[in-house]
């Protein structure tokens, strides 16, 4: 029977909770150690009480960078049992999140699935549901409604939310004034800038935090801070209204701690490579140390199609520079809802650019099944190679539709490769290339 009501909770109270453990484990630390960061706010084990199949990770700056896989049905696209496909590669292919973005139809009982089968954390943006829910148009909701239904996730076992807390009535005038190239692209934050717009009223996520807090609190659900205002072209990035809404999410962090809620924030979105390192410490200022959870950033808006890469490019210098937790990318980004193949493209870009930002931070471990794969090149042991390889069965793949006439070198170099030479050299071997 827990004797806390949150991990965070648990933590300021010197409680090492399961979930604490299993982490510890993981990331090569001690459970202290753990306990001590989600004390702090500095981890985030998102971890729903009511989502029993969770296998949990933490999230922060200091652990292995996670990875986020959205989902989820569209009018357009609404297949349920597709979607559950996309679920499974994605978890099999090391997802560490999946969030169900779905806007239409029924969506509890997917929800409901998603919570009671899949072992990767679950997060939700409950605006999106809500007009699906009651099936009324917008400006006829209340405050209450939007509410009631951030509830409805919290008792279905989603173990984060994103909330676009952070946007105020002050932004219309901001966006109005500053007149971005792209304006709001957040789909949740359009939502919530169009609620104020029409009803005249403040945007009720902030509004009525207080009692948001206290569902998290009761659920052991993680806010995740929902970046409204991030730039949805390189013009925008770092501009005013991306960075007084970023201020303003700094505070609603400190309020989250007082009531022991973990949190994560969110961030950008489109932002020139140069751009990205300044982001990540202004946000690890402004919001303690809080998990930083980035969509990207996407580092140019010109390559639809290949938009994973645009994504990892900026993940990577993201992920160095501070940002705990990467949302995929894929190459459908800007064009349509993906597909089986391109969530798979989506993922394994985000996992180079998560791999490559924890090696360069020194994250313990990060680099063994780098030095595993050096020693399987330099011996041509193939079999350790796939088993060292993100994407095994696409490396097997190329391998083999383009196979060498000897095993101890690849089609490119033939006896011209370099490793077959030194092997030869070094092992006093005549060296037989013709």
């Amino acid at each position: 029977m827990r004797n806390y009501t949150t991990q965070m909770d648990a933590a300021k109270r010197g409680i090492i909770t399961p979930e604490m453990e299993t982490v510890a484990q993981k990331e090569y630390r001690t459970p202290e150690e753990i306990r001590d960061l989600v004390a702090r706010g500095q981890v985030a084990i998102c971890a729903n009480r009511l989502h029993t199949c969770i296998d949990p990770n933490g999230v922060g700056s200091m652990l292995r960078t996670k990875i986020n896989v959205n989902l989820g049905v569209s009018r357009d696209c609404k297949d349920y049992d597709v979607e559950m496909e996309k679920v499974m590669a994605a978890v099999n292919m090391g997802a560490e999140a999946i969030m169900d973005l779905s806007s239409h139809g029924d969506t509890q009982p997917f929800r409901r699935k998603l919570t009671a089968e899949c072992p990767a954390m679950i997060g939700t943006v409950p605006v999106y549901d809500s007009v699906i829910h009651y099936q009324r148009d917008l400006a006829t909701l209340t405050a209450k409604d939007f509410i009631d239904v951030v509830r409805l996730h919290a008792q279905d076992g989603v173990d984060f939310v994103t909330l676009h807390c952070g946007i105020t009535r002050k932004t219309i005038d901001q966006i109005k004034k500053h007149k971005r190239k792209m304006n709001i692209v957040s789909r949740g934050g359009s939502l919530v800038f169009a609620w104020m717009s029409m009803t005249g009223e403040e945007n009720p996520f902030y509004e009525y935090y207080d009692e948001i807090l206290e569902i998290g609190r009761e659920y052991d659900v993680t806010i995740s801070l929902g970046d409204a205002c991030r730039p949805g072209c390189l013009a925008d990035a770092s501009d005013v209204c991306q960075i007084e809404e970023l201020v303003r999410l700094g505070e609603l962090t400190k309020r989250a701690w007082a009531r022991d809620v973990q949190v994560m924030v969110e961030g950008p979105g489109h932002v020139p490579l140069d751009q990205i390192e300044a982001n990540m410490k202004i946000q690890q200022t402004l919001c303690m140390g809080a998990p930083f959870y980035v969509l990207g950033p996407i580092v140019t808006d010109i390559a639809p199609g290949y938009d994973h890469i645009t994504s990892a490019i900026g993940g990577a210098i993201a992920a160095a520079s501070g940002a705990a937790f990467l949302c995929y990318v894929t190459p459908a980004e800007h064009l349509a809802l993906p597909n089986v193949d391109d969530v798979k493209q989506g993922i394994i870009a985000s996992k180079i650019a998560a791999h490559a930002a924890d090696i360069a931070k020194k994250v313990p471990h990060a680099r063994d099944i780098d030095d595993k794969m050096a020693d399987a090149r330099r011996t041509f042991d193939w079999e350790a190679q796939w088993a060292c390889s993100l994407d095994p069965e696409t490396a097997k793949g190329i391998r083999a539709d383009r196979a060498p006439e000897h095993e101890d070198s690849c089609s490119m170099c033939g006896k011209f490769c370099a490793v077959r030479s030194m092997n030869k050299a070094l092992s006093g071997e005549d060296i037989d290339i013709l």
